[in-house]
């Protein structure tokens, strides 16, 4: 199994100042390894037809773009599982002041409860994302999974693995639902409906 991991949003409580309303974090899996190839090609075969340069990233992505991008991957077997962290609803001052313990919550509850997902897999984390996300990311993955569900875990810059790009498109599509301003708001989570099994909104 192959696993990859990015997120959406920031730990940041202050929205009236710039930070994220909402905090997404996604885990896009291929049970079958052999899917994750031809996935990556077409991601690729995308890039040069469109002339994406340097990758895919679902904020800098014109509509076009991102119908495009989730057309293309549509035929491949891989799945999607959120968690969706609305920050309005949460009242605990340790959560919305610590920066660590915010992620560390956030990421365990959505690893937690993965439903026996996760067997014998290459964990893939956006390398270039924040240091807090990858540590606590890390942490969990190394001491707290059980035994067999984690064959390794790694870092790669979303600009060299492009099922990193996957997994930044995918958290920015279902992200970008809860922008209810927005006439678009489920225009590319409906796309990837098909291979989303499960998005967990804290509450």
């Amino acid at each position: 199994m192959l696993v990859f991991i990015d997120e959406s949003g920031d730990p940041g409580f202050k929205v009236s100042k710039g930070s994220s309303p909402v905090f997404t974090a996604v885990l896009v899996a291929f049970r079958d390894r052999s899917q994750a190839g031809p996935a990556d090609a077409a991601i690729l075969a995308l890039a040069k037809r469109l002339r994406i340069q340097p990758e895919f990233k679902f904020n800098k992505s014109r509509p076009e773009v991102k119908d495009a991008f989730f057309n293309a991957v549509a035929p491949f077997d891989f799945c999607v599982r959120a968690i969706v962290v609305i920050k309005d609803r949460i009242y605990s001052p340790h959560l919305r002041a610590n920066k660590e313990a915010f992620y560390g919550f956030f990421v365990k509850s959505m690893l937690r409860f993965d439903n026996d997902l996760l067997q014998a897999a290459k964990v893939v984390i956006d390398g270039s994302g924040d240091r807090e996300f990858k540590r606590e990311l890390a942490s969990y993955f190394r001491k707290q999974l059980g035994a067999g569900k984690m064959e390794k875990l790694s870092f790669q810059n979303s600009e060299a693995d492009r099922l990193v790009q996957l997994a930044d498109m995918c958290a920015g599509a279902i992200a970008r639902s809860y922008n209810k301003d927005r006439q678009d708001a489920s225009r590319w989570r409906n796309i990837l409906a098909p291979k989303i099994e499960d998005v967990w909104e804290f509450r």
